[in-house]
């Protein structure tokens, strides 16, 4: 109801996120850093599931587009695609490194866009930082897509990393400075629930970015360069993922589809 949406917009807890996304974007964010991790093996096997079901013939919304260097990737492949962010700065950003950009501000939970716009709606680490959970942002996204459209969303996952964190944190509490702003992990049948409460059937479930999850670990994992894993994260990566791969990944990679 309008209400319960219009309530969304005055919680602390969600305009504290907006001011630390927007002091990320603003003051630590590269255009071209960002871009870079496109290319590399972890991001290009997440691409690998979903841009071969990317709808041709009707848009493609980036909801949480940041500096919208993934618009700019997936623009350059052919894919017709929008970007949205709530941040206005961090998409002058973008627009000064691609001024053609088509790129928009506005919230993920009223997008700015008539009913059954979109041939699919594209969400990367974006919903896990709402208190009050995915749903209503789910639903936004549902609202705009056209029947039998796309979407694709990941969320972090807690893996043994974020399990060994918050064991830590019990054992010797002290303040929690890893972020300014809310952010949370959901198991993928948590994200399942989710979806199918927005209205959305699921197609595919899948982990991903194991090799990102040694990343965080530091020392011997991390090489030179913009969040950039060594080799020997990619090969406890690829380990991890074929003996243990849902409690050893970053996120899970939810495809789903509005109902025609």
């Amino acid at each position: 109801m309008p209400g319960e949406r219009a309530d969304i917009g005055r919680d602390a807890g969600y305009k504290k996120t907006r001011d630390a996304w927007r002091d990320i974007w603003l003051g630590e964010a590269d255009f071209e850093a960002e871009l870079a991790t496109l290319e590399y093996p972890r991001a290009q096997e997440t691409l690998a599931y979903y841009t071969p079901l990317l709808p041709h013939g009707k848009p493609i919304l980036e909801a949480g587009c940041g500096l919208g260097h993934l618009v700019h990737y997936l623009r350059g492949r052919g894919h017709d695609v929008i970007g949205l962010d709530y941040v206005p700065g961090a998409l002058e950003i973008g627009l000064g490194h691609d001024p053609d950009m088509p790129l928009v501000a506005g919230d993920v939970h009223y997008l700015p866009f008539p009913d059954e716009t979109f041939g699919a709606y594209l969400s990367f680490g974006v919903l896990e930082h709402f208190e009050h959970g995915p749903v209503p942002a789910l639903q936004e996204a549902y609202r705009v897509l056209a029947p039998g459209g796309l979407l694709v969303l990941t969320i972090p996952y807690p893996n043994f990393v974020e399990r060994l964190y918050e064991l830590r944190r019990k054992l010797l509490p002290r303040p929690d400075l890893r972020a300014e702003y809310f952010e949370t992990t959901y198991t993928h049948s948590q994200v399942a629930d989710f979806v199918r409460q927005a209205g959305f059937e699921i197609e595919q479930q899948v982990p991903i970015s194991h090799s990102y999850v040694w990343y965080g670990l530091g020392g011997p994992f991390r090489a030179e360069g913009y969040y950039a894993n060594s080799r020997l994260a990619d090969v406890m990566g690829n380990l991890s993922k074929a003996l243990a791969p849902w409690f050893t990944c970053a996120a899970s990679l939810t495809l789903a589809r509005k109902p025609l």
